[in-house]
């Protein structure tokens, strides 16, 4: 007998996450507050595990998507590893009960003290963003007296067909090096007793809906370790990053994690290779919603209202950022003719609009609207720009809820200022 499906949907009383009302928890905890299904989570890890189980792989879940501490533990407990793309993304991984040979560290600009405290604890592959950075890393593990797993960062100018801001695998971008530069970082890490090679890695971006950059990228890596083999150059896996986009509008087409794996599998076939992946958003962005609400309503010039809410770029910055698309729906439906309304928050920035021309049922002060697929790049890209708290973060598991994060008061955002 198939259960009830894991995540967010509405019966007569509203907007539920997993049989709670999300009403019930605003009411408890306040607005905004960010709500995620722990069903939801483990019921999307296990798809993108499942969809790779014919082949050795790893799954990494990269921590800059959601690192509330709460979501990075679920993520563990399923048996997912750690991406890290920061030392503090480290120290929150090891937090959250990942052993040091469980963490991938990624990112360009790796400071000297991050650096140290990667080789120091052994993780399990710090991927080179350049020649130099390959230096500092072996004159580090010289000097600790180990041996540094590394892996290359290849830039194979592949576009991944997302937002400019999101996409990172054209050779104009700062991310990682050509295919030709990688080869003599091959070389040369291979001739260093410090270093041990742990792979090559290749991550073009985010929201990624197309199989075909994702094949370029993939075949890139796969020809540069089938190269290095033939120069006896041995290594443990090939890293493809993360990136799989979910569909943020009705109707949008976007792959499957079957598609993806199909995709992915057949460019690896012939190499005996772990594949390691690096899964963020696809797994945690339809788990959360933002909910907030209204504080006023307003005529808007040209017609239809602004919906304004407590909650904006400060909690969400995607649509401000990016011109991002979230779908938005009242927590409780009015009966009565549909508005047009532009949802825009109090923040003192004309860009601080969750959602434009969207129709919405009547509303009024007071009423709660959510907005979905928040998991992934909501709280994690917060800020107290306006000298706004953080919002507050609950976790729905098993018909009950508990607050996660709770929501930073005025106190906390001032405790460090003379």
């Amino acid at each position: 007998m198939v259960g009830p499906m894991a995540g967010f949907a509405s019966d007569d009383r509203g907007l539920v996450c997993d049989d709670v009302p999300v009403a019930e928890i605003a009411a408890r905890v306040g607005t905004p507050v960010h709500v995620y299904s722990a069903a939801l989570i483990r019921e999307r890890y296990r798809a993108l595990d499942a969809a790779f189980a014919s082949r050795p792989h790893r799954l990494h879940y990269a921590i800059k998507a959601n690192s509330t501490t709460a979501v990075v533990r679920e993520l563990r407990s399923l048996g997912a590893r750690a991406d890290a793309n920061s030392g503090g993304e480290i120290e929150v991984a090891l937090r959250a009960g990942f052993s040091a040979d469980q963490i991938v560290f990624t990112g360009v600009g790796k400071t000297r003290a991050e650096l140290e405290r990667a080789i120091g604890l052994g993780v399990a592959a710090i991927n080179a963003e350049s020649p130099g950075e390959a230096d500092r890393i072996a004159a580090i593990a010289q000097a600790l007296g180990t041996v540094a797993n590394v892996a290359v960062r290849v830039n194979p100018d592949v576009a991944a067909g997302a937002h400019p801001h999101i996409s990172t695998g054209r050779a104009s971008t700062k991310f990682g090096v050509s295919p030709r530069d990688a080869a003599g970082m091959l070389r040369d890490m291979a001739r260093r007793p410090v270093l041990r090679i742990a792979g090559l890695h290749v991550h073009i971006g985010s929201q990624i809906t197309r199989t075909e950059p994702i094949v370029a990228a993939v075949q890139t890596i796969v020809d540069l370790a089938q190269m290095a083999a033939t120069e006896g150059i041995r290594m443990r896996h090939l890293d493809i990053g993360g990136g799989l986009g979910i569909a943020y509008e009705p109707g949008q087409q976007v792959l499957s994690v079957d598609e993806y794996a199909t995709a992915v599998l057949g460019v690896v076939r012939d190499t005996d290779l772990e594949v390691v992946l690096e899964p963020g958003r696809w797994i945690v962005a339809p788990a959360g919603v933002l909910v907030t609400q209204i504080v006023d309503i307003k005529e808007r010039a040209g017609g239809g209202s602004f919906v304004v809410v407590d909650a904006g770029m400060t909690d969400l910055i995607r649509p401000a950022f990016y011109g991002a698309y979230h779908g938005i729906e009242p927590v409780m439906r009015r009966e009565g003719p549909p508005i047009r309304a532009e949802i825009v928050g109090p923040i003192c920035e004309t860009s601080d609009t969750l959602g434009q021309d969207r129709q919405l049922p009547p509303q009024q002060v007071g009423d709660l609207i959510a907005v979905h697929d928040t998991g992934a790049y909501g709280a994690v890209m917060a800020s107290n720009y306006n000298r706004r708290p953080i919002a507050a973060e609950v976790m729905v598991d098993n018909g009950t809820w508990r607050v996660v994060r709770r929501r930073q008061t005025i106190d906390d955002m001032l405790q460090w200022d003379e």
